[in-house]
């Protein structure tokens, strides 16, 4: 109960660090904003899903992978901060005090989880506004939102690890970015996997970014019209690979960044 009790002062102090620089949420909000009315407006109607090349029929399968898309982005803003508390010795701060050794990095990723909330409450808010909706029950939808914030979640931890073992913030934030943009564009989310090459079609069928966007466009019933399910099993499976990739994801780094934790601030 300490080690859960110290985690929840470090979220609530990490919270008030960002409500006093909303800059950072603004900025934050900027990119999927701009993903949303580019990739709508701009490749709406030439790009094909399923059987059908209409505008609406795009939006609202786009969603999912824009919507997975920014909480994944969010571990370049994770790592750069633990980056910067450990560049400015915050972290030789927290040695002093009698507090569970992880609470620091679990603060730090439940923080970014809040975040990552209210981003997707402001981004969904704008994805209805361009036309975007959903097919499904109020209890799908908000277990697709459920799922995304997972993802995100496990995501802050390979964030987490990727700050403590940078040196700069700024390093921090180029190694958050670097890996992602292959993670989402060699994906299900912005074209069908069935289109694409057969080595890229199987790397996107086992990407555990995939999984939660097919999870999530079969919650809010987003799947196109005469859209073919790859034979995969993540694809036939998408919520259940969802959950076992995000807890698997958790598992490994948040073991990682905490060993690493202890190391760098011994």
């Amino acid at each position: 109960m300490s080690a859960v009790t110290d985690s929840l002062v470090i979220t609530r102090r990490n919270l008030i660090r960002m409500s006093r620089i909303p800059e950072m949420i603004i900025f934050g909000l900027v990119q999927p904003i701009m993903f949303v009315v580019l990739f709508t407006y701009v490749f709406g109607g030439s790009i094909q899903v399923g059987s059908s090349t209409s505008t609406q029929a795009y939006r609202e399968f786009l969603m999912a992978g824009i919507f997975a898309q920014t909480v994944t982005f969010a571990t370049a803003g994770a790592g750069a901060g633990i980056a910067d508390d450990m560049h400015k010795g915050l972290i030789d701060r927290f040695r002093s005090l009698p507090m569970a050794r992880g609470a620091v990095l679990t603060g730090r990723t439940l923080a970014d989880s809040v975040q990552t909330a209210l981003t997707l409450v402001v981004l969904a808010v704008v994805a209805v506004l361009v036309g975007w909706r959903t097919h499904e029950n109020f209890g799908k939808v908000l277990a697709g939102f459920g799922l995304l914030l997972l993802l995100g979640y496990a995501f802050s931890w390979i964030g987490a690890l990727i700050g403590l073992v940078v040196r700069t913030p700024e390093a921090a934030t180029s190694g958050g970015l670097i890996w992602l943009f292959p993670l989402t564009f060699i994906s299900n989310a912005f074209v069908d996997a069935n289109q694409m090459p057969s080595f890229l079609r199987h790397i996107a069928e086992w990407n555990p970014f995939s999984a939660t966007v097919q999870a999530c466009r079969e919650l809010f019933g987003n799947l196109p019209p005469g859209f073919q399910t790859s034979d995969a099993w993540p694809m036939q499976h998408p919520v259940w690979a969802s959950l076992i990739w995000s807890v698997v994801i958790i598992l490994i780094f948040r073991t990682l960044a905490v060993r690493k934790y202890r190391s760098a601030a011994a």
